[in-house]
């Protein structure tokens, strides 16, 4: 039998025997976040804590891996381990089996350990091969830009992937992120997550998306909000803004007359379209701004042009 040390999987999660998968799943990912060697750099214990956490994970993941160990024990984590032959054993002792109890294994059974290795092959000729299984999940943070988000792009993500022994190794990966993909958005990385074991498949590696704000844009679904200022002189005369936007510049047509506050809604030149969705849409929300200060001539202007109107505007306001 192998001599590598096994842990108890429900302790290595801090979960109770009877969880269900999700409080599994919950407990993996949140222990895995923060042993993770990439954020825990020369770091030799979390990073041993993360081979503990992987691995626990890869058996209570597993319906069958999960249910020999409830009734075995410990030594059912090992490769060569054969439930059947291990069922027809205890038959053989009367149904007897001191790795079934919770905290049991083989190792609480004195010379019944030798009999077992006999029977599963451990280390002699005519061992039987390891038992296919699957590789855990991995989830990495992924840092965008905006507009890395709205526009999508490629990027490299550094992750620690481990081995069915429990040894990691750094990988580089180019991760190809989708058109308008929001905040807290995780991207499937197919079978680049913990390698499994016996020659069972490899694990997914989640990226998980987080967005940086941005100093002038805003989002709204598919949809970009933008606040762009004016002067008066614009405002009252109607111009043409020459606009820069995330993947160029255009030109926005203010009417004459436009109040500050007024949304200009321009078709299409929100998040671009990807796959059955459309465009979003740019909406500008126009801001007049004002001279801080004014000489006694321009004052004098000002007040001849405008004076009347805002006492006007104001009319109506108690009514």
């Amino acid at each position: 039998m192998s001599k590598q040390t096994h842990k108890d999987p429900y302790a290595a999660l801090g979960v109770s025997r009877d969880a269900e998968i999700e409080s599994i799943k919950k407990a993996y990912r949140k222990l895995a976040q923060q042993y993770h060697p990439d954020r825990n750099p020369d770091d030799p214990a979390a990073e041993e804590r993360f081979k503990q956490v992987s691995a626990a994970y890869a058996v209570l993941s597993d319906p069958e891996r999960r249910k020999n160990f409830d009734e075995f024990g410990e030594i059912a984590l090992d490769v060569s381990f054969d439930a059947e032959k291990a069922r027809a054993a205890s038959r053989g002792f009367g149904g007897g089996f001191p790795g079934g109890a919770p905290g049991g294994g083989f190792q609480d059974a004195g010379d019944l350990g030798s009999l077992f290795e006999d029977l599963f092959g451990g280390g002699r000729a005519g061992r039987r091969g390891p038992f296919p299984q699957p590789g855990p999940d991995l989830e990495t943070r992924l840092s965008l830009s905006f507009s890395e988000a709205v526009l999508g792009c490629e990027k490299r993500v550094e992750v620690s992937r481990p081995d069915a022994e429990g040894r990691t190794h750094r990988e580089t990966l180019q991760v190809r992120i989708p058109t308008g993909v929001e905040d807290g958005a995780r991207i499937r990385l197919a079978g680049k997550g913990g390698e499994g074991s016996g020659g069972g498949p490899a694990g997914d590696l989640y990226a998980r998306i987080q967005v940086q704000k941005h100093k002038a844009f805003k989002r709204d679904g598919r949809n970009l909000n933008l606040d762009v200022p004016i002067s008066i002189a614009e405002a009252i005369t109607g111009a043409e803004v020459d606009l820069a936007t995330l993947d160029g510049r255009l030109n926005l047509k203010v009417p004459p007359g436009t109040d500050g506050g007024t949304r200009l809604r321009l078709r299409g030149k929100g998040v671009p379209a990807h796959g059955q969705r459309p465009a979003g849409d740019l909406y500008v929300t126009i801001r007049i701004r004002v001279p801080k200060k004014l000489d006694e001539a321009q004052r004098k202007v000002v007040e001849e042009l405008f004076d009347e109107d805002a006492a006007r505007w104001r009319e109506d306001l108690g009514k």
